[in-house]
């Protein structure tokens, strides 16, 4: 009996993200100068991710998701299967905080249950904020190892191993590592059914 085995090709994340912006822009008839003013990144920087020659930081492809009012793994997303078993893909991290943060998308967004699952690393002293994400956006995040401090607004929540939290990202937000040692997460974020 013959065993197949599927051959998968990955796209290097810089022209996955780059020929999606450019989808997105087009399918709106959106001019990069549009795009730059609704999200307050620059047109050469917005030119340069379009044609693959840059890789945005999480903080700007938010901006970018947050100002086209788009889910951040749009720019991600890959073909969906029946079913699917993941593990973080180094060619696929999204850095933040200088690199202290690595955000690996595990499943994309999904229009039909309006959600995505990252599995983020924060190293110790690792600070990376967040603007507000669209109104009625809900993070459900899940410590693995290590602790975690949300700062959700005006109220910080530290999340210990093995607890979960759940808050509105519809407000400024950040993630910190006070510990010593490396915290990681499952991070889920639903948008809300328009």
């Amino acid at each position: 009996m013959k065993t197949y085995k599927a051959v998968v090709t990955i796209e290097p994340i810089n022209l996955k993200i780059g020929e999606k912006l450019k989808t997105l822009r087009t399918t709106r008839a959106f001019s990069l100068d549009e795009v730059s003013a609704l999200t307050n990144v620059s047109k050469p920087m917005l030119g340069q991710i379009e044609r693959g020659q840059s890789v945005p930081t999480v903080t700007t492809l938010w901006k970018i998701a947050t100002g086209l009012k788009a889910p951040l793994s749009y720019f991600l997303e890959a073909p969906q299967a029946e079913y699917t078993v993941v593990s973080p893909e180094p060619s696929t991290v999204i850095l933040g905080d200088g690199g202290k943060m690595r955000a690996y998308p595990l499943f994309t967004y999904d229009p039909v249950r309006s959600v995505e699952t990252f599995y983020i690393e924060f190293d110790p002293g690792c600070r990376h904020s967040s603007e507000k994400h669209n109104d009625g956006v809900e993070e459900h995040i899940f410590v693995l190892h290590g602790e975690l401090r949300l700062v959700l607004g005006d109220k910080t929540v530290d999340v210990g191993e093995k607890q979960a939290a759940r808050f509105r990202a519809d407000i400024p937000h950040s993630y910190q590592n006070p510990g010593e040692c490396g915290c990681a997460v499952y991070n889920t974020i639903f948008y809300p059914s328009h």
